[in-house]
């Protein structure tokens, strides 16, 4: 995959694709310390469920490179220091929480001091990184069964090699099915306010050369009118234990629009964002983020000074609309309580 959303730099830091710049440029940036990568992930110059669990991981191998000369006890406070700024960047995404609770268990059951510690978390993170590419090329694999030959694809906001450490969760299945020479086109909703449709996903299938059309959120009912959608895919950022899940906002529309013109509709994750101690949706805790999100674009005004502007970054798709879960596991078929606990 040429797209390579974060990686080390050889100075030990973390390397991110800056995604607020795309598509006008492709601009790296060397994160440093947990901060930095804190704000990244608020900034949304890193984002997606998957992709910002393994920034926050690997985000604490940098914040505590400096501790490596600590004792143990002094290294473990500080390491829960910045896994608690960690999580608080993003709160809807289940796999920000579960990748930090992952370092923070590897960290208390390796014995020795900061540098024996220091080490064996530049090691776990590493492979929470790994996993993902793995995990990514399963989606796509259990995927494909379910994408005809000229199939004609809609997706919403970005689940592909921006959003994960591979080739993505819910485009996953799109890019095997390109590089086994099966013809497919996807419809690239834009996802307001901040575009991620247009900016990443359009940007990442024209890398790809993948044949997909750009259109405006509110097209996708008439095309799905007009019987040109045979299939919708979208992301998920965290799955309850009764299949309601949290998605980029728009997603619950889509799923509606599908049921009622019979369009199947499937939510692609890893298993890692299945959130089985929260019962249902109404429990997800939804971002509200700034209203300037809405109120202003490219740095021009889109609405009157002083106009408020109510922003949910996600909202939450009831699990009666789902045809199927596509994880790394299989699909999941309904009825879902019974296989997402």
């Amino acid at each position: 995959m040429p797209i390579q959303a974060i990686s080390w730099s050889p100075s030990g830091a973390v390397r991110i694709i800056d995604q607020r710049a795309l598509p006008e440029a492709e601009i790296t940036r060397d994160l440093e310390s947990a901060e930095s990568v804190a704000d990244a992930i608020r900034q949304l110059q890193v984002r997606g469920a998957p992709l910002i669990g393994i920034a926050a991981a690997m985000g604490l191998v940098a914040g505590m490179r400096e501790q490596r000369t600590a004792a143990r006890a002094e290294f473990l406070a500080r390491l829960k220091s910045l896994a608690s700024l960690l999580g608080a960047a993003r709160p809807t995404a289940v796999n920000l929480r579960w990748a930090l609770d992952r370092m923070l268990r590897v960290a208390e059951a390796t014995s020795g001091d900061g540098a024996e510690l220091w080490e064996r978390l530049r090691v776990e993170a590493t492979t929470i990184w790994e996993e993902d590419r793995a995990m990514c090329r399963k989606i796509g694999e259990h995927g494909l069964t379910i994408l005809p030959d000229g199939a004609n694809v809609l997706t919403h906001c970005n689940t592909g090699a921006l959003a994960t450490g591979g080739i993505g969760t819910a485009l996953a299945p799109i890019y095997l099915a390109h590089e086994k020479g099966r013809k497919v086109h996807v419809y690239v909703d834009e996802t307001r306010p901040l575009l991620q449709g247009s900016r990443l996903t359009a940007w990442e299938l024209m890398h790809a050369g993948i044949p997909s059309t750009l259109i405006t959120d509110a097209t996708a009912a008439t095309l799905m009118r007009q019987a040109k959608v045979d299939v919708i895919l979208v992301g998920a950022d965290r799955i309850c234990a009764n299949g309601d899940f949290a998605n980029k906002i728009g997603t619950y529309g889509l799923a509606v629009l599908a049921r009622h013109h019979g369009v199947p509709f499937y939510c692609a994750a890893p298993w890692s964002s299945v959130d089985a101690e929260l019962a249902e949706g109404d429990l997800i805790p939804i971002e509200q983020r700034a209203p300037a999100e809405v109120t202003v674009m490219a740095g021009r005004p889109t609405a009157p000074e002083g106009m408020p502007a109510l922003n949910p970054a996600f909202d939450v798709t009831p699990a009666r609309y789902v045809t199927g879960f596509i994880t790394d596991r299989g699909i999941v078929q309904p009825p879902f309580s019974e296989s997402v606990t």
